[in-house]
């Protein structure tokens, strides 16, 4: 039995969480989880056994000065509460972690408890995979779920994904054998721009969370931190022709693709975003600190030859494959 004292009861509770490792291109999800956590200023309120769940010759612990005494701070996965305010309140459990190393059926057994415990309505699993999809357009964000009722109510992704899978979709499946409603939300990176942080998709994977549980999130500085990474982007491609003439293939490939998205339900989430982040009464607690790393001089890999996309995978070149898993996605 997990007792979790001091927590407060919270209101209409939502698990959100994210891994750093194979589920994590770009840092863009662990980079979600860790600006919700820096807004709203979360609270610590629970760290699994790193003992338990993690190799430590290939997560290694760190070791650090406080006050001339040397600590050691051991990789694990942490849990914290953040209140929302405003006239819809209601309260999200982070949890933030790296991917587990063995043990992941205990694991996920683990945070399901605390989500029981915390009455939890539902579980929603952030994750970035590497995808032919240019740096230039929106970021591609696919909502996935492994229960059909939920699908269609949120108009939602039933996944059909077969293959090796990480501790996302792992958790996604034992939240759905265990009765708890599970989405999991990932943002496709371009492969060959692929080093974090990548801010355009972190943005994106917020945006999404919005639509979703239906909150407003201060953002701070991460869409100018989004912009100075496309810019910076944009101006290492120009430097190399094979490069930027690769990219306008792509750019050519998703705009065809995209072509019939621009539909009215996509305008209309958009004018939804636009008219909650004007309503100041849905606005969160005063935010806090909402630096993001900026970091313009992310390299690009330069693709081993031309090639047509859609020859090669066949899916539609810039939608990323099936999204339950990052390891189907080919690496420059």
């Amino acid at each position: 039995m997990i007792e979790l004292e001091g927590v407060p009861e919270l209101i209409d509770p939502v698990m959100v969480a994210a891994f750093e490792g194979w589920n994590d291109a770009g840092d863009a999800a662990s980079g979600a989880v860790a600006h919700l956590d820096r807004e709203w200023k979360g609270e610590v309120f629970a760290a699994l056994d790193a003992e338990d769940y993690y190799d430590f010759q290939v997560n290694r612990p760190t070791v650090w000065l406080d006050n001339g005494v040397r600590k050691i701070t051991w990789p694990t996965t942490r849990l914290s509460v953040v209140r929302i305010g405003g006239t819809k309140p209601r309260d999200l459990v982070l949890v933030r972690g790296i991917e587990p190393s063995m043990r992941w059926r205990s694991f996920c057994n683990e945070l399901l408890g605390f989500a029981h415990e915390l009455g939890v309505e539902m579980v929603v699993i952030l994750g970035a995979l590497l995808g032919d999809t240019p740096h230039t357009r929106p970021v591609p964000v696919s909502g996935v779920t492994s229960d059909a009722d939920l699908a269609r109510t949120m108009d939602l992704e039933e996944t059909k994904y077969e293959g090796p899978t990480g501790i996302v979709g792992v958790l996604q499946e034992a939240c759905t054998h265990a009765g708890v409603p599970a989405v999991s939300l990932w943002a496709a990176v371009p492969h060959y721009v692929s080093q974090p942080p990548n801010p355009k998709a972190t943005l994106a994977l917020l945006n999404r969370l919005e639509d979703l549980i239906d909150i407003r999130i201060p953002l701070g500085e991460l869409p100018e931190d989004a912009r100075a990474w496309q810019l910076g982007v944009d101006q290492l491609a120009a430097e190399d022709s094979e490069v930027a003439e690769y990219v306008q293939t792509l750019e050519e490939a998703r705009d065809t693709a995209d072509l019939p998205e621009a539909s009215g339900d996509a305008i209309a989430r958009e004018f939804e975003r636009y008219l909650r982040r004007r309503d100041p009464s849905a606005a969160a607690e005063q935010p806090g600190d909402g630096s993001y790393l900026r970091d313009t001089s992310s390299g690009l890999t330069r693709p081993a030859r031309r090639r047509d996309p859609s020859a090669e995978d066949p899916q539609p070149p810039v939608t990323p494959p099936d999204p339950e898993e990052p390891g189907d996605t080919p690496e420059p």
